[in-house]
């Protein structure tokens, strides 16, 4: 059928779209004159250019104005012309049966791999990045003046964030994004962000600089697109893609009435527990993500009536752990439909756009399951997520790419999925007992997480330890709030159990950094506090105005910006970074962001559109509309040039890790220490040489012993940074050293050379 109010296709096209068809009715062979070509220039056994065809068409000329329900058939194939479940079936059919797909090991994450190939990340935000006037924001990611640079001061890979169509479909109409573009609706570029092309550059200069490009993929969710219009026509097995349940007419009673111009509503907590009593949903889950009330009470949500295509009138509930806009998908229905559109999104940006990894985005939330009477629905934690990440995890590894996982649960949960599922994780096990150090300059609590993640199994070269990202300073801290509350745990003197001791952390941090103390932070629903890395410093600094920020106030922030980069790279694993961070960029006035926090995501605020190299200096947004923000230290450019600035001091930095191997080390212990403030990380390095971390989260000057029983005795201490030594392992197994305020350290043990023997 052509697409209303258009030409007639091209062949190509036409092909493609039969092609679709016949996938997805089941009855097609792939083309016999499809050419797969392997290209090596990214990694062995890749097939080069597959085209899935994800985009036929995105927009129509002139619309009928029929029904945009199943009576509509031109509607019906205009939707699916642009669904992903059709083109990851397409993409599927090209590559199943090719040799290129049993050339690479997949059984078993291998964290030190992923590290070695790229140990080093910057998190980009394609909202927030300023670029040259008529510049796209991929052709901006692939400009070799910022490989350069990158390469110049130790970073090699860039996680681009999520650059593909978002947001969802009304009538003939795409709806914007409601969630940072992690709604996603196709397996297209989104054209606001650039081009297929521009993404295929970005990827092939990243290989002349021997980078690798990260992209996302998300799982658990989609957003209100084509799959889910006609998931709710109950069109073939499209409802199969969600936790979606088709509520019978003589029961609509129990769902609550959509209000005018919307196509869904929030469940109450008692609409929710009807249809529980009903038999229809599992009801009440372990907990509300972005709860607010009147907006978000329960994770459920009902449709409006809508017509499907056999003449039926339908009404669903569907589940989201998110935002209404993001419907969850259904790892265990009986088509299988989730998982094939979940695995062809992977599948399109590793073998056909030339990405070499993924993320994948707030997968911990991939089953669910009905608990016992009363009970909350086991929704974390579940096996299926465990065996959901396995196979994508798998099939990433099986096409030699490698992916991460940002999975905020419990470390016995995170040691789980690391055992067979992606890669690398988020260390969402030390952030917020990194901040709490700062904010308390005192390092127990981070050194308790640390040891109870050696303890649990987690090695830390798998995780990711990131400055500043899109979100916000998460504190959720489930390990002790969740999956620990009643255990006990010291803190302080004090015994506490994980609850209490998780609400300690958190009203110590929503204390020191918001309200009067810092009413430039704010808190994000129960989840934590929206802040730059540099406006969360300036709160724990005690600067309570950002326009009377001083120079030397300025040069502190600076210098506790590089303790914390110290930290997250001074260890095993990835280190990432921001935009936000590189170029020191403060929370953005709430008054600028007023229509993006309207309905409580405070974390707009600290996403401020920035201008990394310098190209646009009087531009006051970004194209996609971000307000920019204050930068204290300017662009890359103008950084190189100065050796004292964060980008020089993070260079050497970042050359002390990487001449050492310190990325794919291995953590002995975390001793204790005689200050409070100090923080000491023992690790072994690949050539099994020993290297100490020691950092200083006070403002004042401290001394004091270093004692670990893995420190040989007699070993000389050498500063990686200066080359000087500077002292030796006594018999007690330590060693004497000064820190300077918010300074730190790398030291490495040698062994002393055997006295000369007398003539």
């Amino acid at each position: 059928m052509r697409e209303p109010g258009t030409s007639e296709r091209t062949s190509e096209a036409d092909a493609a779209a039969a092609g679709n068809a016949e996938v997805e009715e089941g009855a097609a062979e792939p083309s016999p004159d499809l050419e797969v070509t392997f290209d090596e220039q990214f990694f062995a056994a890749r097939p080069k250019a597959l085209r899935p065809i994800a985009r036929r068409r995105q927009f129509v000329g002139s619309r009928p104005s029929f029904e945009f329900d199943g009576r509509n058939a031109a509607y019906v194939e205009w939707l699916r012309n642009q669904a992903m479940l059709g083109d990851a079936n397409t993409l599927a059919r090209q590559l199943s049966g090719q040799a290129s797909m049993w050339q690479n090991s997949y059984a078993h994450p291998n964290p030190r791999a992923a590290v070695e190939r790229a140990s080093v990340w910057f998190t980009a935000y394609p909202l927030s990045f300023i670029t040259r006037t008529g510049q796209s924001f991929l052709s901006a990611l692939g400009d070799p003046e910022m490989w350069k640079a990158f390469r110049e001061i130790g970073i090699r890979g860039i996680h681009t964030g999520p650059v593909k169509l978002a947001g969802g479909i009304s009538g003939w109409s795409h709806t914007p994004s409601v969630d940072g573009h992690f709604d996603r609706i196709s397996m297209a570029i989104d054209p606001v962000f650039g081009t297929e092309e521009e993404f295929r550059s970005m990827c092939e200069v990243a290989a002349e600089h021997e980078g690798t490009v990260i992209d996302d993929i998300v799982p658990g969710h989609t957003g209100k697109g084509a799959d889910f219009r006609l998931a709710e026509m109950n069109f073939r097995d499209y409802p199969g893609i969600y936790h979606m349940v088709d509520i019978p007419e003589e029961d609509w009673n129990l769902l609550p009435d959509v209000p005018e111009g919307a196509d869904s509503v929030n469940l109450s907590p008692d609409s929710e527990q009807a249809l529980q009593k009903a038999g229809y949903i599992i009801g009440r889950l372990q907990r509300v993500i972005f709860y607010e009330p009147g907006v978000k009470e329960t994770n459920w949500s009902a449709t409006r009536p809508i017509v499907d295509t056999t003449g039926k009138t339908r009404r669903w509930v569907y589940l989201h752990y998110f935002k209404a806009g993001q419907p969850s998908i259904n790892w265990l229905d009986p088509t299988f439909a989730g998982m094939r559109l979940v695995v062809g999104d992977a599948l399109h940006s590793l073998v056909d756009l030339g990405t070499g990894a993924l993320r994948l985005d707030a997968n911990g939330f991939l089953g669910v399951e009905k608990s016992a009477e009363e009970q909350p629905g086991w929704s974390e934690g579940h096996p299926l997520s465990e065996a959901a990440n396995q196979l994508i995890g798998s099939m990433i590894r099986k096409v030699g790419g490698f992916s991460f996982q940002e999975l905020n649960l419990t470390i016995d949960d995170i040691k789980a999925t690391s055992e067979s599922g992606p890669d690398l994780s988020y260390d969402f096990i030390t952030r917020p007992a990194y901040h709490y150090a700062l904010v308390t300059a005192d390092t127990e609590f981070l050194r308790l997480t640390l040891r109870l993640s050696m303890e649990i199994g987690v090695d830390q070269a798998s995780l990711v330890h990131a400055l500043q990202n899109h979100d916000e300073l998460t504190y959720e801290l489930l390990h002790f709030a969740a999956g620990h509350r009643d255990e006990m745990f010291e803190l302080n003197g004090e015994e506490l159990t994980g609850a209490q001791l998780a609400e300690n952390v958190q009203q110590t941090l929503r204390d020191q950094l918001t309200g009067e103390n810092a009413p430039y932070n704010a808190v994000f629903t129960t989840n934590g506090i929206a802040c730059t890395t540099v406006s969360f410093i300036m709160a724990a600094l005690g600067i309570k105005d950002p326009a009377t920020v001083t120079p030397e106030q300025e040069a502190q922030i600076r210098d506790v910006h590089l303790l914390l980069a110290m930290y997250n790279a001074l260890q095993p694993g990835v280190f990432a970074l921001s935009g936000w961070d590189l170029t020191g960029i403060m929370a953005l006035d709430r008054s600028s962001v007023r229509e993006l926090t309207s309905q409580g995501d405070t974390r707009w605020i600290n996403r401020g559109a920035h201008d990394l190299m310098g190209t646009s200096p009087d531009a006051t947004n970004s194209s996609a509309g971000m307000p920019r923000a204050r930068s204290l230290y300017g662009s890359l450019p103008d950084q190189l040039q100065d050796q004292d600035s964060f980008a020089r001091r993070l260079q050497r930095i970042l050359a002390v890790r990487e001449e050492n191997g310190i990325a794919t080390g291995t953590l002995l212990d975390v001793p204790e220490v005689s200050n409070r403030a100090a923080l000491v990380l023992v690790n072994r390095l690949k050539d099994g040489a020993l290297q100490v971390t020691a950092l200083n989260f006070s403002g004042q000057d401290i001394a004091g012993s270093i004692q670990s029983n893995e420190l040989p005795s007699g070993a000389n201490v050498q500063d990686l940074f200066s080359g000087e030594t500077v002292g030796q392992v006594d018999d007690l197994h330590s060693f004497f050293l000064e820190l300077p305020a918010y300074g730190g350290t790398a030291l490495l043990l040698t062994e002393a050379p055997e006295p000369e023997a007398e003539a």
